[in-house]
């Protein structure tokens, strides 16, 4: 997982400077209508809704697309019709990589036939429904940040139903939970004075595919960028090890 967390914080560190782009917009709008859609529409009583919001506001997302986002997720918001729905699908890239894609459309043929395309461009196939599922579970992160005191995370994040964290920087932890206790997590961390960044629902393998090829590498970093910037696609998680150094190079 090692490889696999290293490029996660470098896309990151890069959410800055994405955010300027109308595909992050547009992201992260989804997934405030799609919360305000399957909870209510009050952030206060919707932890999914909240989380949502909090990640658009930190992206740099007006206020006016905030509220219409969830206006349109409540039904208020006039002469939209669109009706979006939240598919997972799953493939797999160079070299045996397990991959899985989270996306909202309003569209599943359209969104299909692009992922389709962009995997066969790039090395990979697109698989049938549970091909590569079966190697993922998911679990509730909380990004803490500016970490002083490694004894008291741990105490807090056991108080909170935390099952174990990571250091994956000098002062930055990703504590890890069960997904029904993510919101508590938060709080309880929140409360000792903890400087949680993000709160999210991730995919975890439970084994991974070592990637040290040069090539194999760039083809499936490739395949990974073309997956992600699909506007229907929330999120790509893949079951891939590489070294850091070679990483580097390549991002």
């Amino acid at each position: 997982m090692a490889g696999h967390s290293k490029w996660a914080n470098i896309k990151r560190q890069k959410a800055v400077v994405d955010a300027k782009r109308g595909k992050t917009f547009t992201q992260m709008s989804r997934a405030i209508i799609l919360a305000a859609r399957s909870g209510i529409p009050d952030p206060t009583g919707n932890f999914q809704l909240r989380t949502a919001i909090e990640k658009a506001k930190a992206a740099g997302i007006p206020n006016d697309n905030i509220e219409r986002a969830i206006a349109k997720g409540a039904g208020n918001f006039a002469g939209d019709g669109s009706q979006l729905e939240e598919i997972r699908y799953e493939g797999y890239g160079p070299g045996g990589v397990a991959i899985l894609i989270e996306a909202l459309t309003d569209n599943r043929n359209r969104t299909a036939a692009e992922l389709r395309v962009s995997f066969s461009k790039n090395g990979g196939n697109l698989g049938e429904t549970g091909c590569v599922s079966w190697m993922f579970a998911q679990k509730g992160v909380c990004i803490v940040e500016s970490v002083k005191n490694e004894d008291k995370l741990l105490e807090a994040s056991i108080e909170g139903g935390a099952e174990y964290y990571e250091m994956t920087d000098e002062d930055t932890a990703e504590v890890f939970t069960e997904v029904a206790d993510l919101e508590t997590l938060s709080q309880t961390l929140k409360n000792q004075g903890f400087k949680v960044t993000e709160v999210e629902l991730r995919w975890i393998p439970d084994n991974s595919v070592e990637v040290s090829d040069d090539q194999q590498a760039r083809t499936l970093l490739k395949l990974i960028d073309t997956l992600e910037a699909l506007d229907d696609v929330q999120n790509v998680t893949a079951n891939f090890e590489m070294p850091e150094q070679l990483m580097a190079a390549i991002a």
